[in-house]
């Protein structure tokens, strides 16, 4: 598939500009060990739960959200957020134990509405990678501790807990590169061009770019395909299913 192919010799062309000694070229090209996925959006569809929680639990202290404000800034540690929320609406700083106090909120109300979905495509696609070798982690910003044993139990086909990389394990979440640079580590301690990365949100897709990863946008959202392109994905579908059916052609495209 064209777009495939075009996208890898992209991807490959930038690490030839970035390297000064041709001894390294050879090694430095697309030749993927792992596949680093986002939760939220990408494995779980539990965008359109997270975006109520978000907007009920903000407003009980008087903080604005919308659902576009819960798609856009989807990836980010909630903490985070909640903290850009509060200095943008109420022009203060709050500290991360005070925004952690809002985000327990958040998480109570996220908890009563019953367990996402996960999406179709999903279990297929990890079987491809687990088959073909690949290690298979998730890095999302969630610090949401049931969701990440939920996650562990899902998928214990695929990956055990210290396979997760999670709000806990940063300082610096998305769109900061060091998520997905951990997540290499636990892969294996590997390079950029040896990953790569499915993820749903522009702050996601931003992180996973500024790690050098080969990026797959997975719009599952209302937010426009622009939006993801923008950030610098690779590779967009709209539905993970889509991304499994080409994944053979991905794999065989060194």
């Amino acid at each position: 598939m064209s777009k495939i192919t075009d996208a890898i010799k992209a991807y490959n062309a930038g690490w030839i500009n970035r390297t000064n000694s041709p001894s390294g070229l050879s090694v430095r090209k697309f030749s993927p060990r792992a596949v680093l996925f986002d939760m939220d959006g990408v494995i779980y569809d539990s965008m359109p739960l997270h975006a109520v929680a978000w907007q009920e639990s903000m407003a009980q202290f008087g903080i604005d959200m919308s659902a576009e404000d819960a798609y856009a800034t989807e990836g980010a540690r909630g903490i985070d957020t909640i903290c850009q929320f509060v200095k943008q609406q109420k022009n203060k700083e709050i500290s991360l134990e005070e925004a952690q106090k809002m985000y327990d909120v958040k998480t109570e109300i996220f908890h009563k509405m019953g367990q996402a979905p996960i999406f179709d495509g999903v279990m297929e696609l990890m079987q491809k990678i687990k088959d073909a070798g690949l290690h298979i982690g998730i890095v999302t910003g969630s610090g949401q501790r049931p969701l990440i044993r939920r996650l562990a139990n899902d998928f214990r086909t695929f990956l055990s807990e210290s396979d997760i990389v999670s709000a806990y394990d940063v300082e610096r979440g998305k769109p900061k590169p060091d998520p997905y640079l951990m997540g290499l580590q636990k892969a294996g301690h590997l390079q950029p061009w040896q990953g790569i990365v499915v993820e749903n949100a522009p702050l996601g897709v931003r992180a996973g770019v500024a790690a050098q990863i080969f990026t797959v946008a997975i719009n599952s959202g209302p937010l426009s395909d622009q939006s993801l392109l923008d950030e610098g994905a690779n590779l967009l579908y709209h539905r993970i299913a889509e991304f499994s059916n080409d994944w053979e052609v991905l794999l065989g495209n060194p």
